[in-house]
């Protein structure tokens, strides 16, 4: 039995499509607009610590899903990669989420002390 993979040279077999120049500014301006989103909520003077972290951990999270899966590739990578690198992410925001409430960051409280 052959697969024709079997027929195909091996550096050929995980090539793909390369996205084209086009994309690429697409995608740049869209990591642009995402960080004068967040460069802009500094600017909002009564914000509270909980809008802050809903509005930015999003914003985070879609920019390092799009530099990940096109500039770095994993989007035609095997799913391993994206897998490793989503456990990661996931694992960072585990970690964080769980030492600010630990520090009663959630709470505004936390900030009259310093005031």
């Amino acid at each position: 039995m052959s697969t024709t993979t079997d027929t195909i040279p091996v550096e050929e077999q995980d090539r793909h499509d390369h996205p084209s120049d086009l994309l690429y500014v697409k995608i740049a301006l869209l990591l642009a607009g995402l960080t004068v989103l967040e460069v802009g909520t500094y600017f909002i003077e009564d914000a509270s610590t909980t809008f802050l972290v809903v509005t930015l951990f999003p914003m985070m999270i879609a920019k390092f899903l799009i530099v990940t899966g096109y500039f770095m590739h994993l989007k035609y990578d095997n799913r391993l990669f994206r897998r490793v690198f989503f456990f990661g992410l996931f694992l960072a925001l585990a970690v964080f989420l769980v030492m600010l409430s630990c520090f009663e960051f959630w709470n505004d409280n936390f900030f009259r002390h310093f005031a």
